[in-house]
């Protein structure tokens, strides 16, 4: 028998770090993934785990690194894949996933408070580095990014066939959790100015976007991102299109104007779609 491949590692790893400055302290509230590929072979076929650094030690260097700060998360990342690369000989090759939940300051008196917290919103920022003794590759994106537009938005001229029931409507709610991921051209950027703009474009493309499909205002969103940002080389979405049905009022004789809906849950449709410059 011949193994093709092997991997190994530490699945969501919490970590709340607080920086205080006095009175005032900020909030990481991290989880962590980590992925070590190499020569595991001897570990599978004879039980030698002498190339094996154990998944709770990876766990523990989460938190050992985190002492010395977190940074913008795509950085600390990149210090967990640099640490587990100089640590074990074995290691080809190291990916570490970081995703962020970020936490607003609660305002009292009109002014945000020093340290009470907030959730700030539905979605998350995540990090994806690889890294082996010769290249390093960074990863960004935005996950369960909650959205939805109530205009401008139809779904038209469809293919037709003997089990189809949908109808054509040229106005209907756009809801989806935007799931997007995208390639940095090169490593050392200023990745939390980066983040906070592409997620900002693609927030004013969804708005502005006059929408024929979910596959017409993901293209908007991706060709925006490309014209926009030099240091990305390409961005990949996933967007589950969280349905609304309107309701029949005819039984009740009443009319539904378009202003009333059932949110569906499942099944829904799944888009995607990868774009390089």
């Amino acid at each position: 028998m011949k193994m093709t491949w092997d991997g190994y590692g530490k699945q969501l790893v919490k970590l709340v770090r607080v920086e205080r400055h006095g009175e005032t302290h900020e909030i990481a509230d991290l989880s962590v993934c980590i992925r070590l590929e190499g020569d595991f072979a001897a570990a599978h076929s004879a039980g030698d785990n002498s190339h094996i650094t154990a998944t709770d030690t990876m766990k523990n260097t989460v938190y050992a690194l985190a002492s010395d700060g977190t940074g913008e998360i795509e950085e600390f990342a990149a210090r967990l894949v640099s640490h587990f690369l100089r640590i074990n000989p074995a290691v080809s090759k190291a990916t570490v996933d970081v995703w962020e939940s970020p936490w607003a300051r609660i305002p009292v008196g009109g002014k945000p408070h020093g340290s009470a917290f907030v959730r700030a919103a539905s979605d998350k920022r995540t990090a994806v580095v690889s890294g082996t003794r010769e290249a390093t590759t960074v990863r960004a994106g935005i996950d369960d990014l909650v959205v939805l537009k109530s205009s401008h938005s139809g779904f038209e001229g469809f293919r037709n066939d003997i089990f189809t029931t949908l109808k054509e409507t040229s106005d209907r709610i756009f809801a989806t959790a935007i799931q997007a991921n995208w390639l940095y051209a090169s490593t050392g950027l200023a990745y939390g100015t980066l983040w906070q703009g592409v997620r900002r474009t693609i927030l004013e493309t969804f708005a502005q976007h006059d929408s024929r499909s979910v596959q017409h205002t993901m293209y908007a969103m991706g060709d925006a991102v490309l014209a926009t940002f030099d240091d990305v080389a390409e961005i990949h979405f996933s967007l589950p299109n969280k349905h609304h049905i309107p309701f029949n009022l005819e039984p009740f004789g009443l009319r539904n104007s378009n202003e009333i809906f059932v949110p569906t849950v499942e099944p829904y449709g799944l888009i995607e779609a990868t774009f390089r410059r």
